[in-house]
């Protein structure tokens, strides 16, 4: 951001700050990308816009934009066609730029063993198949997903019971 100093028109001697924005043409701004199948908003900062991307979360997102070497401070709206591919490029082959296997959502593949970022329309079948999987060979986090129960061992007494019987009721006296 650039900043502009002016002297107020009083006598007072007090310096006022005011900041000016950087205006662009019409043309070179995009109000709303398309990028993997996701509207992105291109007012959002890069690294907030490309949060829009299911599978991409804030910390993979910033580390996307500095490796492809983009300004943080830069709004999505006003990256090139060359910078999207390249951020494009890095989500989709994440390891052949050097991220490190534990900073990818997808760990040891069931099926391949493979380290990989899913992202979009492949996360919700990777999980819909990780859940079919595990109701098949019933295990135990499987039997509590088919039972629309909690399965990572929260306690059921009194919670989560969505329309389910609510509360203890007393006999009315006469």
């Amino acid at each position: 951001d650039v900043y502009k100093r002016q002297v107020s028109t009083q006598s007072t001697g007090v310096i006022l700050l005011t900041r000016m924005a950087l205006v662009k043409e019409a043309n070179e701004f995009t109000h709303i990308l398309r990028v993997l199948n996701t509207n992105i908003d291109g007012k959002k900062k890069v690294a907030y816009a490309l949060t829009a991307i299911k599978g991409v979360g804030r910390r993979f997102a910033h580390l996307i934009v500095r490796k492809a070497d983009v300004d943080i401070n830069k709004r999505a709206g006003e990256l090139s066609n060359a910078e999207i591919e390249k951020l494009v490029n890095i989500i989709q082959n994440p390891r052949q730029w050097k991220i490190p296997n534990w900073f990818l959502n997808r760990q040891k593949d069931y099926k391949e063993g493979t380290y990989s970022q899913i992202i979009a329309n492949q996360l919700d079948m990777k999980l819909r198949d990780d859940l079919v999987r595990l109701k098949k060979i019933k295990a135990h986090r499987g039997l509590r997903h088919h039972w629309n129960l909690r399965v990572r061992g929260q306690h059921t007494k009194t919670t989560g019971r969505r329309g389910k019987t609510v509360g203890y009721q007393r006999d009315k006296k006469k």
